[in-house]
Protein backbone atom coordinates (compact mmCIF):
# COMPACT_ATOMS: atom_id res chain seq x y z
CA UNK A 1 0.00 0.00 0.00
CA UNK A 2 1.30 3.39 -1.18
CA UNK A 3 1.36 6.14 1.70
CA UNK A 4 -1.01 8.10 -0.40
CA UNK A 5 -3.67 5.36 -0.32
CA UNK A 6 -2.63 4.45 3.40
CA UNK A 7 -3.93 8.14 4.22
CA UNK A 8 -6.87 8.30 1.99
CA UNK A 9 -8.01 4.52 4.19
CA UNK A 10 -7.05 6.49 7.17
CA UNK A 11 -9.59 9.26 6.92
CA UNK A 12 -12.38 6.99 5.88
CA UNK A 13 -12.24 5.03 8.43
CA UNK A 14 -11.82 8.11 10.65
CA UNK A 15 -14.67 9.74 9.17
CA UNK A 16 -16.82 6.18 8.86
CA UNK A 17 -16.49 5.94 12.54
CA UNK A 18 -17.50 9.22 13.47
CA UNK A 19 -20.77 9.15 11.42
CA UNK A 20 -21.75 5.76 13.03
CA UNK A 21 -20.86 7.70 16.54
CA UNK A 22 -23.31 9.79 15.71
CA UNK A 23 -26.01 7.59 14.32
CA UNK A 24 -25.43 6.11 18.13
CA UNK A 25 -27.06 9.40 19.43
CA UNK A 26 -30.53 8.66 17.93
CA UNK A 27 -31.23 5.14 16.38
CA UNK A 28 -32.04 3.27 19.63
CA UNK A 29 -33.93 6.21 21.04
CA UNK A 30 -36.07 7.13 17.74
CA UNK A 31 -39.34 5.06 18.63
CA UNK A 32 -39.11 6.90 22.22
CA UNK A 33 -38.79 10.35 20.62
CA UNK A 34 -41.32 10.25 18.25
CA UNK A 35 -44.38 7.78 19.83
CA UNK A 36 -43.45 9.82 23.20
CA UNK A 37 -41.33 12.90 23.97
CA UNK A 38 -43.30 14.24 20.78
CA UNK A 39 -46.59 12.70 21.55
CA UNK A 40 -47.22 11.33 18.14
CA UNK A 41 -48.19 8.01 19.28
CA UNK A 42 -46.99 4.64 18.78
CA UNK A 43 -48.87 4.24 15.33
CA UNK A 44 -46.60 7.41 14.13
CA UNK A 45 -43.30 6.36 15.59
CA UNK A 46 -44.01 2.82 13.56
CA UNK A 47 -44.51 4.85 10.20
CA UNK A 48 -41.41 7.05 10.50
CA UNK A 49 -39.22 4.26 10.88
CA UNK A 50 -40.88 2.50 8.02
CA UNK A 51 -40.10 5.51 5.78
CA UNK A 52 -36.73 5.85 7.32
CA UNK A 53 -36.05 2.25 5.48
CA UNK A 54 -38.13 2.50 2.83
CA UNK A 55 -36.38 6.20 2.03
CA UNK A 56 -33.14 3.64 1.23
CA UNK A 57 -35.51 1.18 -1.07
CA UNK A 58 -35.84 4.17 -2.80
CA UNK A 59 -32.57 5.99 -3.34
CA UNK A 60 -30.30 2.37 -3.41
CA UNK A 61 -30.81 1.46 -7.42
CA UNK A 62 -29.85 5.14 -8.19
CA UNK A 63 -26.95 5.21 -6.07
CA UNK A 64 -24.26 2.63 -7.57
CA UNK A 65 -24.10 4.27 -10.93
CA UNK A 66 -23.90 7.92 -9.86
CA UNK A 67 -21.16 6.12 -7.60
CA UNK A 68 -19.39 4.61 -10.55
CA UNK A 69 -20.46 7.55 -13.57
CA UNK A 70 -19.29 10.72 -10.53
CA UNK A 71 -16.96 8.66 -8.38
CA UNK A 72 -17.68 7.62 -4.75
CA UNK A 73 -16.36 11.46 -3.25
CA UNK A 74 -18.62 13.41 -4.37
CA UNK A 75 -21.84 10.76 -4.29
CA UNK A 76 -20.32 10.50 0.16
CA UNK A 77 -19.90 14.25 0.70
CA UNK A 78 -23.44 14.95 -0.90
CA UNK A 79 -25.03 12.03 1.23
CA UNK A 80 -23.17 13.82 4.28
CA UNK A 81 -25.23 16.81 4.01
CA UNK A 82 -28.54 15.37 3.12
CA UNK A 83 -28.65 13.39 5.99
CA UNK A 84 -27.29 16.14 8.06
CA UNK A 85 -30.33 17.86 7.17
CA UNK A 86 -32.71 15.42 7.73
CA UNK A 87 -31.07 14.62 11.17
CA UNK A 88 -31.88 19.05 11.92
CA UNK A 89 -34.85 18.79 10.62
CA UNK A 90 -36.18 15.27 12.26
CA UNK A 91 -34.63 16.89 15.44
CA UNK A 92 -37.14 20.43 15.37
CA UNK A 93 -40.25 18.12 14.65
CA UNK A 94 -43.18 17.95 16.41
CA UNK A 95 -45.82 17.54 13.60
CA UNK A 96 -46.75 14.22 11.73
CA UNK A 97 -45.78 15.25 8.41
CA UNK A 98 -42.66 16.62 9.36
CA UNK A 99 -40.79 13.65 11.19
CA UNK A 100 -42.49 11.71 8.26
CA UNK A 101 -40.57 13.83 5.76
CA UNK A 102 -37.45 14.32 7.93
CA UNK A 103 -37.31 10.35 8.31
CA UNK A 104 -37.33 10.25 4.71
CA UNK A 105 -34.70 12.72 4.24
CA UNK A 106 -32.54 11.15 6.72
CA UNK A 107 -32.64 7.81 5.74
CA UNK A 108 -32.01 8.24 2.21
CA UNK A 109 -28.78 10.20 3.00
CA UNK A 110 -27.50 7.04 5.21
CA UNK A 111 -28.54 4.72 2.86
CA UNK A 112 -26.06 6.27 0.22
CA UNK A 113 -23.10 6.65 2.77
CA UNK A 114 -22.30 3.21 2.43
CA UNK A 115 -22.30 1.89 -0.94
CA UNK A 116 -19.83 4.93 -1.17
CA UNK A 117 -17.64 4.22 1.36
CA UNK A 118 -17.40 0.90 0.82
CA UNK A 119 -16.42 1.39 -3.11
CA UNK A 120 -13.70 4.05 -1.45
CA UNK A 121 -12.19 1.09 0.58
CA UNK A 122 -12.12 -0.94 -2.59
CA UNK A 123 -10.52 2.22 -4.32
CA UNK A 124 -7.80 2.52 -1.55
CA UNK A 125 -7.28 -1.49 -0.69
CA UNK A 126 -4.83 -4.45 -2.31
CA UNK A 127 -5.88 -7.93 -2.12
CA UNK A 128 -3.32 -8.21 0.94
CA UNK A 129 -4.96 -5.13 2.82
CA UNK A 130 -8.72 -5.03 1.94
CA UNK A 131 -10.17 -7.63 4.06
CA UNK A 132 -8.42 -6.27 7.45
CA UNK A 133 -9.35 -2.88 6.14
CA UNK A 134 -13.16 -4.00 5.98
CA UNK A 135 -12.95 -5.61 9.54
CA UNK A 136 -11.40 -2.35 10.83
CA UNK A 137 -14.54 -0.24 9.10
CA UNK A 138 -16.87 -2.90 10.91
CA UNK A 139 -15.18 -2.64 14.16
CA UNK A 140 -15.26 1.08 14.47
CA UNK A 141 -18.82 1.57 13.18
CA UNK A 142 -19.69 -0.87 16.48
CA UNK A 143 -17.77 1.09 18.81
CA UNK A 144 -18.91 4.35 17.48
CA UNK A 145 -22.37 3.05 17.69
CA UNK A 146 -22.06 1.68 21.22
CA UNK A 147 -20.09 4.68 22.52
CA UNK A 148 -22.69 6.85 20.83
CA UNK A 149 -26.06 4.93 22.27
CA UNK A 150 -23.85 5.07 25.88
CA UNK A 151 -23.52 8.76 25.85
CA UNK A 152 -26.75 9.67 24.06
CA UNK A 153 -28.25 7.88 27.17
CA UNK A 154 -26.73 10.26 29.73
CA UNK A 155 -28.34 12.93 27.61
CA UNK A 156 -32.10 12.10 26.55
CA UNK A 157 -34.07 12.99 30.13
CA UNK A 158 -37.89 12.15 27.87
CA UNK A 159 -39.55 14.89 29.89
CA UNK A 160 -37.36 17.35 28.12
CA UNK A 161 -37.58 17.31 24.12
CA UNK A 162 -34.78 19.81 24.21
CA UNK A 163 -32.38 16.83 25.06
CA UNK A 164 -33.75 15.06 22.38
CA UNK A 165 -33.20 17.68 19.55
CA UNK A 166 -29.69 18.10 20.79
CA UNK A 167 -29.45 14.60 19.83
CA UNK A 168 -29.97 15.16 16.84
CA UNK A 169 -28.04 18.25 16.44
CA UNK A 170 -24.54 16.16 17.54
CA UNK A 171 -26.07 13.45 14.66
CA UNK A 172 -26.29 15.92 12.42
CA UNK A 173 -22.58 17.84 13.29
CA UNK A 174 -20.98 14.25 12.76
CA UNK A 175 -22.70 13.46 9.14
CA UNK A 176 -20.85 17.28 8.57
CA UNK A 177 -17.63 16.28 9.62
CA UNK A 178 -18.17 13.00 7.22
CA UNK A 179 -18.53 15.01 4.53
CA UNK A 180 -15.18 17.47 5.36
CA UNK A 181 -13.17 14.68 6.04
CA UNK A 182 -14.11 12.90 2.64
CA UNK A 183 -13.73 15.91 1.12
CA UNK A 184 -9.61 16.07 2.24
CA UNK A 185 -9.49 13.02 0.86
CA UNK A 186 -7.16 12.33 -2.26
CA UNK A 187 -8.19 8.87 -3.57
CA UNK A 188 -5.67 6.88 -5.46
CA UNK A 189 -5.65 6.99 -9.29
CA UNK A 190 -7.24 3.94 -10.84
CA UNK A 191 -6.87 1.84 -14.12
CA UNK A 192 -10.04 1.89 -16.23
CA UNK A 193 -9.80 -0.44 -19.08
CA UNK A 194 -7.26 -2.74 -18.15
CA UNK A 195 -9.15 -4.23 -14.74
CA UNK A 196 -12.62 -4.20 -16.65
CA UNK A 197 -11.24 -6.40 -19.43
CA UNK A 198 -11.79 -10.35 -19.56
CA UNK A 199 -9.85 -12.95 -20.98
CA UNK A 200 -10.51 -12.44 -24.66
CA UNK A 201 -9.88 -8.63 -24.24
CA UNK A 202 -13.25 -7.28 -24.43
CA UNK A 203 -14.94 -5.04 -22.55
CA UNK A 204 -17.57 -6.09 -20.04
CA UNK A 205 -21.35 -5.19 -20.23
CA UNK A 206 -22.54 -2.28 -17.62
CA UNK A 207 -25.85 -2.06 -16.00
CA UNK A 208 -28.54 -3.60 -13.88
CA UNK A 209 -28.71 -6.96 -17.13
CA UNK A 210 -25.07 -7.18 -16.89
CA UNK A 211 -25.45 -7.90 -12.97
CA UNK A 212 -28.30 -9.96 -12.48
CA UNK A 213 -26.32 -12.28 -15.64
CA UNK A 214 -23.74 -12.51 -13.08
CA UNK A 215 -24.71 -15.63 -11.29
CA UNK A 216 -22.35 -15.60 -8.94
CA UNK A 217 -23.20 -12.00 -7.20
CA UNK A 218 -26.84 -12.87 -7.59
CA UNK A 219 -26.13 -15.89 -5.13
CA UNK A 220 -24.22 -13.56 -3.10
CA UNK A 221 -27.14 -11.02 -2.59
CA UNK A 222 -29.55 -13.86 -2.36
CA UNK A 223 -27.18 -15.55 0.55
CA UNK A 224 -26.68 -11.85 2.09
CA UNK A 225 -30.71 -11.01 2.00
CA UNK A 226 -30.78 -14.34 4.20
CA UNK A 227 -27.94 -13.24 6.37
CA UNK A 228 -29.94 -9.84 7.58
CA UNK A 229 -32.95 -12.02 7.92
CA UNK A 230 -32.15 -14.00 9.97
CA UNK A 231 -30.00 -11.83 12.68
CA UNK A 232 -30.30 -8.48 12.13
CA UNK A 233 -33.76 -8.35 11.05
CA UNK A 234 -34.33 -9.58 14.01
CA UNK A 235 -32.63 -7.77 16.64
CA UNK A 236 -35.31 -5.03 17.71
CA UNK A 237 -38.46 -6.93 17.10
CA UNK A 238 -38.59 -10.67 16.46
CA UNK A 239 -36.23 -11.42 19.20
CA UNK A 240 -36.82 -8.84 20.95
CA UNK A 241 -40.59 -10.13 21.36
CA UNK A 242 -39.61 -13.30 21.68
CA UNK A 243 -37.02 -12.41 24.45
CA UNK A 244 -39.92 -10.62 26.69
CA UNK A 245 -42.98 -12.26 25.96
CA UNK A 246 -41.73 -16.59 26.06
CA UNK A 247 -38.26 -16.20 27.96
CA UNK A 248 -39.90 -13.84 30.43
CA UNK A 249 -36.88 -11.00 30.61
CA UNK A 250 -36.80 -7.68 31.43
CA UNK A 251 -36.89 -5.23 28.44
CA UNK A 252 -33.64 -3.52 30.26
CA UNK A 253 -32.13 -6.80 29.99
CA UNK A 254 -32.66 -6.34 26.25
CA UNK A 255 -29.59 -3.66 26.86
CA UNK A 256 -27.46 -5.74 28.30
CA UNK A 257 -28.12 -8.19 25.43
CA UNK A 258 -27.09 -5.82 22.86
CA UNK A 259 -24.33 -4.86 24.88
CA UNK A 260 -22.92 -8.36 25.12
CA UNK A 261 -23.65 -8.54 21.15
CA UNK A 262 -21.13 -5.27 20.77
CA UNK A 263 -18.27 -6.63 23.18
CA UNK A 264 -17.93 -9.43 21.64
CA UNK A 265 -17.70 -7.79 18.55
CA UNK A 266 -15.13 -5.48 19.66
CA UNK A 267 -13.29 -8.00 21.53
CA UNK A 268 -13.35 -10.76 18.88
CA UNK A 269 -13.15 -8.94 15.92
CA UNK A 270 -9.16 -9.27 15.42
CA UNK A 271 -8.69 -12.28 17.04
CA UNK A 272 -11.38 -13.84 14.58
CA UNK A 273 -9.49 -11.76 11.71
CA UNK A 274 -6.43 -13.86 11.84
CA UNK A 275 -8.16 -16.98 11.63
CA UNK A 276 -10.46 -16.67 9.36
CA UNK A 277 -8.25 -13.96 6.64
CA UNK A 278 -6.48 -17.38 5.39
CA UNK A 279 -9.37 -19.79 4.91
CA UNK A 280 -12.04 -19.52 2.09
CA UNK A 281 -14.56 -17.23 2.51
CA UNK A 282 -17.34 -19.12 1.56
CA UNK A 283 -16.59 -21.55 4.36
CA UNK A 284 -16.20 -18.82 6.73
CA UNK A 285 -19.57 -17.83 6.28
CA UNK A 286 -21.06 -21.76 6.40
CA UNK A 287 -19.66 -22.10 9.75
CA UNK A 288 -21.61 -18.87 10.92
CA UNK A 289 -24.51 -20.52 9.80
CA UNK A 290 -24.13 -23.22 11.87
CA UNK A 291 -23.29 -21.21 15.07
CA UNK A 292 -26.35 -18.97 14.26
CA UNK A 293 -28.42 -22.01 13.99
CA UNK A 294 -27.08 -22.85 17.86
CA UNK A 295 -27.79 -19.59 18.83
CA UNK A 296 -30.99 -19.48 17.84
CA UNK A 297 -30.89 -23.24 19.77
CA UNK A 298 -29.98 -21.44 22.67
CA UNK A 299 -33.06 -18.75 22.33
CA UNK A 300 -35.17 -21.67 22.09
CA UNK A 301 -34.28 -23.16 25.65
CA UNK A 302 -35.07 -19.73 27.04
CA UNK A 303 -38.57 -19.86 26.22
CA UNK A 304 -39.00 -22.55 25.78
CA UNK A 305 -36.98 -24.79 28.01
CA UNK A 306 -38.91 -24.17 30.90
CA UNK A 307 -35.66 -23.75 33.02
CA UNK A 308 -35.04 -21.12 35.98
CA UNK A 309 -35.52 -17.32 35.39
CA UNK A 310 -32.13 -16.62 35.36
CA UNK A 311 -31.18 -19.26 33.27
CA UNK A 312 -33.24 -18.06 30.73
CA UNK A 313 -31.89 -14.61 30.94
CA UNK A 314 -28.59 -15.96 30.41
CA UNK A 315 -29.64 -18.31 27.68
CA UNK A 316 -30.56 -14.92 25.76
CA UNK A 317 -28.05 -13.05 26.26
CA UNK A 318 -25.35 -15.52 25.19
CA UNK A 319 -28.03 -15.90 22.12
CA UNK A 320 -26.51 -12.43 21.39
CA UNK A 321 -23.45 -12.99 21.88
CA UNK A 322 -23.26 -15.84 19.68
CA UNK A 323 -24.79 -13.35 16.84
CA UNK A 324 -21.88 -11.02 17.40
CA UNK A 325 -19.04 -13.93 17.26
CA UNK A 326 -21.05 -14.77 13.72
CA UNK A 327 -20.96 -11.24 12.68
CA UNK A 328 -17.47 -10.54 13.57
CA UNK A 329 -16.84 -13.75 10.83
CA UNK A 330 -18.77 -12.03 8.29
CA UNK A 331 -17.22 -8.38 8.25
CA UNK A 332 -14.31 -9.88 6.79
CA UNK A 333 -15.73 -11.86 4.10
CA UNK A 334 -18.99 -11.04 2.63
CA UNK A 335 -18.28 -7.19 2.19
CA UNK A 336 -14.93 -7.75 0.15
CA UNK A 337 -16.06 -10.62 -1.54
CA UNK A 338 -18.92 -8.62 -3.22
CA UNK A 339 -15.76 -5.55 -4.21
CA UNK A 340 -13.92 -8.41 -5.59
CA UNK A 341 -16.39 -9.90 -7.89
CA UNK A 342 -17.29 -6.24 -9.48
CA UNK A 343 -15.85 -5.67 -13.10
CA UNK A 344 -13.83 -2.29 -12.12
CA UNK A 345 -16.73 -0.30 -14.29
CA UNK A 346 -19.20 -1.14 -11.84
CA UNK A 347 -17.71 -1.46 -8.25
CA UNK A 348 -20.49 0.83 -7.01
CA UNK A 349 -23.19 -0.67 -8.78
CA UNK A 350 -22.60 -4.31 -7.02
CA UNK A 351 -21.94 -2.49 -3.37
CA UNK A 352 -25.27 -0.60 -3.98
CA UNK A 353 -27.02 -3.75 -4.90
CA UNK A 354 -26.19 -5.83 -1.92
CA UNK A 355 -27.02 -2.70 -0.10
CA UNK A 356 -30.11 -2.75 -1.38
CA UNK A 357 -30.72 -6.56 -0.14
CA UNK A 358 -29.77 -5.91 2.78
CA UNK A 359 -32.41 -2.94 3.10
CA UNK A 360 -35.17 -5.65 2.09
CA UNK A 361 -34.20 -8.04 4.70
CA UNK A 362 -34.15 -5.37 7.49
CA UNK A 363 -37.51 -4.35 5.87
CA UNK A 364 -39.03 -7.57 5.58
CA UNK A 365 -37.30 -9.49 8.50
CA UNK A 366 -39.43 -7.25 11.00
CA UNK A 367 -42.39 -7.29 9.66
CA UNK A 368 -42.26 -11.19 9.53
CA UNK A 369 -40.07 -12.07 13.02
CA UNK A 370 -42.43 -9.60 15.04
CA UNK A 371 -45.77 -11.10 15.47
CA UNK A 372 -44.01 -14.43 15.46
CA UNK A 373 -41.89 -14.06 18.37
CA UNK A 374 -44.48 -12.50 20.03
CA UNK A 375 -46.89 -15.18 19.09
CA UNK A 376 -45.76 -18.45 17.46
CA UNK A 377 -42.72 -19.14 20.08
CA UNK A 378 -42.06 -22.59 18.66
CA UNK A 379 -42.49 -22.34 15.03
CA UNK A 380 -40.40 -19.17 15.34
CA UNK A 381 -37.26 -20.64 16.71
CA UNK A 382 -37.53 -23.56 14.12
CA UNK A 383 -37.87 -21.00 11.43
CA UNK A 384 -34.95 -19.45 11.92
CA UNK A 385 -33.07 -21.84 12.99
CA UNK A 386 -33.73 -23.46 9.09
CA UNK A 387 -32.55 -19.65 7.83
CA UNK A 388 -29.48 -20.13 9.37
CA UNK A 389 -29.20 -23.28 8.19
CA UNK A 390 -29.65 -22.52 4.97
CA UNK A 391 -27.21 -19.68 4.94
CA UNK A 392 -24.23 -22.66 5.44
CA UNK A 393 -26.20 -24.64 2.19
CA UNK A 394 -26.37 -21.19 0.50
CA UNK A 395 -22.39 -20.33 1.11
CA UNK A 396 -21.49 -23.72 0.67
CA UNK A 397 -23.55 -23.62 -3.33
CA UNK A 398 -21.36 -19.87 -3.87
CA UNK A 399 -18.01 -21.74 -3.20
CA UNK A 400 -18.36 -23.58 -6.23
CA UNK A 401 -19.20 -20.87 -8.66
CA UNK A 402 -16.51 -18.63 -7.12
CA UNK A 403 -12.46 -18.88 -8.11
CA UNK A 404 -9.86 -19.84 -6.09
CA UNK A 405 -8.60 -16.29 -5.57
CA UNK A 406 -12.01 -14.99 -5.06
CA UNK A 407 -13.00 -17.43 -2.36
CA UNK A 408 -9.74 -17.34 -1.07
CA UNK A 409 -7.55 -13.86 -1.30
CA UNK A 410 -4.36 -15.47 0.69
CA UNK A 411 -4.07 -17.50 -2.70
CA UNK A 412 -3.16 -14.43 -4.58
CA UNK A 413 0.77 -14.20 -5.65
CA UNK A 414 1.01 -10.44 -6.92
CA UNK A 415 -0.69 -7.60 -5.08
CA UNK A 416 -3.68 -6.23 -6.58
CA UNK A 417 -6.65 -4.15 -6.09
CA UNK A 418 -8.71 -6.80 -8.49
CA UNK A 419 -8.54 -9.66 -6.68
CA UNK A 420 -9.78 -11.77 -9.67
CA UNK A 421 -11.53 -10.40 -13.09
CA UNK A 422 -14.95 -11.50 -12.19
CA UNK A 423 -17.64 -10.97 -15.39
CA UNK A 424 -21.50 -11.91 -15.76
CA UNK A 425 -21.22 -15.38 -16.54
CA UNK A 426 -22.94 -18.22 -16.73
CA UNK A 427 -20.11 -20.44 -15.81
CA UNK A 428 -17.09 -19.63 -14.04
CA UNK A 429 -14.35 -18.50 -16.37
CA UNK A 430 -10.65 -19.54 -16.12
CA UNK A 431 -8.47 -16.94 -13.67
CA UNK A 432 -6.51 -14.67 -15.86
CA UNK A 433 -3.21 -13.62 -14.10
CA UNK A 434 -3.97 -10.71 -12.10
CA UNK A 435 -4.06 -6.97 -12.93
CA UNK A 436 -1.09 -5.01 -11.38
CA UNK A 437 -3.04 -2.06 -9.43
CA UNK A 438 -1.17 1.72 -10.22
CA UNK A 439 -0.01 2.79 -6.91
Amino acid sequence: MTREMGAALRRIQLGSALSAFGLGFTVPYLYVYVAQVRDLGAGTAGVVLAVFAMAALAVLPFTGRAVDRRGPLPVLIVASVIASLGAVALGLSSQVTAAVLSAAVLGAGTAVMQPALATMLVRCTGTSTRTRAFAMQFFLQNLGLGIGGLVGGQIVDTSRPASFTLLFLIEAVMFLVLGAIAATVRMPRTPVAAPGAVADGTAPRGGLRALLSHRAMVQLCVLGFVVFFACYGQFESGLAAYGTEAAGIQPSTLGVALAANTAVIVVAQFVVLRLVERRRRTRVIAAVGLIWAFAWIVAGYAGLGHGSQTMATAAMISTYALFGLGESMLSPTVAPLVADLAPESMVGQYNSAFALCKQLALAVGPAVGGPMGASLHGPYIVTFVLFSLGITALALRLGRRLTPVQDQPSLANVPSRVVAVSVPQETPAEVPAPVAAVH
